[in-house]
């Protein structure tokens, strides 16, 4: 292999782990770790602090080995819905994507028994749930939905796992990242109908029409602001309280939006719009 082909593939496999993903998990981890578990006046001892790096480090291993498992059974859907994106098959071989995944994994789960008990059940739930999703349950209606969600968030629950200052809190940003996951997820698969359809996938627009799952969407968007305005309600956190009070008019406009999309490109800027969300999400932590 000669360096331009070398580089090719570094590039390619940083586009396989979704590098900007893994950024945001590391930005996420460590403004949690100052803005929520705090106190916020030592946090620059924690940029420093090995143990939050390896809890950082073992998540974004676990996450990167995720999608790269995910590519990996979504090769024929993927040169359906998305072909100019393929890399395992066409730049990186699957022997070599599989064993990246299983080292990756490894790292994870290792660093996570040094960590403590729980990370590492917490871990070991992760790469599962990920190799099920990936291999099975993603091709179901909901359940794969609810369970990329959750993993979602996993980067906030471990957190909330591993230290124990201001749970609460961070669990209220967690179940944040799972409802604006899930929203994302479903929004996906309204996207991706054409290509899941003809590999057999059971998502719920192929199930119920677009139109229906329209409405569940309105029903999740409505139920979890709720959820969450009463959780940041009950910590009498008024900074909280006014984050999700204007919360509420971007998820009006994301309701209005999505009631008028009926074509690809609409969905596409509909999963766009709920990531801007999750980083003005991450961004709000500064004020709590």
């Amino acid at each position: 292999m000669n360096k331009s082909e070398f580089l090719k593939t570094i590039a390619a496999f940083f586009r396989l782990v979704r590098l900007n993903n893994l950024l945001i998990i590391v930005l996420t981890q460590y403004m949690a770790r100052i803005f929520l578990v705090g106190p916020k006046a030592d946090w620059q001892s924690y940029i420093f602090e090995l143990k939050h790096f390896l809890l950082v480090f073992a998540t974004v291993c676990i996450a990167a080995a995720g999608y790269i498992i995910n590519d990996y059974f979504d090769i024929k859907i993927d040169l359906v819905n998305k072909p100019r994106e393929v890399i395992i098959g066409k730049i990186i071989r699957r022997r070599r994507a599989i064993l990246s995944h299983q080292i990756l994994n490894f790292i994870g789960i290792a660093i996570g028994l040094f960590l403590g008990l729980k990370v590492f059940l917490i871990n070991v739930f992760a790469v599962s749930a990920l190799w099920f999703y990936s291999e099975r349950f993603k091709r179901q209606a909901f359940i794969g939905n609810f369970l990329v969600a959750f993993l979602t968030a996993f980067s906030l629950i471990v957190l909330a796992v591993y230290y124990k200052q201001n749970e609460m809190l961070v669990n209220i940003y967690a179940l944040f990242a799972f409802s604006i996951s899930l929203i994302r997820e479903i929004i996906k698969d309204m996207e991706d109908i054409r290509g899941d359809a003809r590999y057999g996938c059971r998502t719920l627009p192929i199930i119920w029409g677009i139109r229906r799952t329209k409405i569940l969407l309105y029903i999740f968007i409505v139920g979890f602001v709720s959820i969450l305005f009463f959780m940041a309600y009950s910590l009498h956190n008024q900074y909280l309280i006014m984050i999700f009070s204007g919360s509420i008019i971007v998820f009006t406009w994301l309701i209005n939006k999505l009631y008028w999309a009926d074509r690809k490109k609409d969905f596409t800027l509909l999963s766009r719009i709920c990531k801007i969300i999750m980083m003005g999400g991450i961004a709000s932590m500064i004020f709590v």
